[in-house]
């Protein structure tokens, strides 16, 4: 059995990204498809004193079919800005100074031009500190993939070996089942319901934020409130990296 999860690059993205990730035996970065504006691609939220704000990598768009892989930054001074909004923001987190020096070293050395780049090192440095092992590939490593819509993701699901396909919930608007199962492929809906909550900073809680607010607030423990509390239930094909 293998489990394959396909979803686009996000930048910093919140919680959930890392908890599909965990729950399967590899995941594809689906990057050779089109940039959207205005999406996580490129952006993300984190908790300050006045409310959630914005990070956003400023991005340079050459036309509305180019492709995620494709796009790059518009202005090279954009780590040094989203440290500090962060420092701000986060100083008083209980494990800020603990993982300070992590952080700003990823930022501050960041000189990759490509946004799927950027999104790459952070997404790695975070799986890191959650302990997750998950085999991480992009859609480009496989085989050319043909097809549209469901039909490419059932090939690329095919190329990658899979027998089960692990999709956000969201997309069971446009999915098309009969597809995997005429592939084989068991299709399954990941549930983002139960996150147990954890203390965090500028009330009321929130969950849909960036994943540095777990992991600066909890440390060592931000595993758990990402994806090892499942563990707890022994949700089915749930695995310890």
């Amino acid at each position: 059995m293998k489990r394959v999860a396909i979803l686009q690059s996000n930048y910093f993205p919140w919680k959930g990204y890392f908890d599909i990730i965990a729950a399967v035996d590899e995941f594809i970065l689906y990057d050779d498809v089109q940039f959207t504006k205005n999406d996580w691609r490129n952006r993300n939220l984190i908790k300050t004193a006045q409310g959630k704000k914005w990070l956003t990598v400023p991005v340079r768009i050459r036309d509305l079919h180019q492709k995620i892989n494709e796009v790059t930054v518009a202005d090279p001074r954009w780590p040094e800005s989203h440290w500090r909004k962060i420092s701000a923001s986060y100083r008083a987190a209980p494990y800020f100074s603990y993982y300070e020096s992590y952080f700003e070293k990823l930022f501050l050395e960041t000189k990759a031009d490509h946004l799927s780049q950027i999104n790459f090192r952070f997404l790695s440095a975070i799986l890191k500190l959650l302990g997750i092992c998950t085999n991480v590939t992009w859609s480009t490593d496989h085989a050319p993939i043909e097809g549209r819509s469901t039909e490419r993701v059932v090939n690329l699901c095919r190329a990658a070996g899979a027998t089960h396909y692990v999709s956000g919930p969201a997309a069971k608007a446009y999915l098309r089942p009969e597809h995997f199962a005429a592939a084989h492929i068991d299709l399954e809906y990941f549930d983002y319901a139960g996150y147990p909550e954890y203390p965090q900073l500028y009330p009321p809680f929130d969950h849909a934020v960036s994943i540095i607010d777990v992991v600066l607030m909890c440390g060592p423990r931000a595993p758990y409130y990402v994806w090892e509390w499942r563990l707890d239930g022994h949700s089915p094909g749930r695995h310890q990296p």
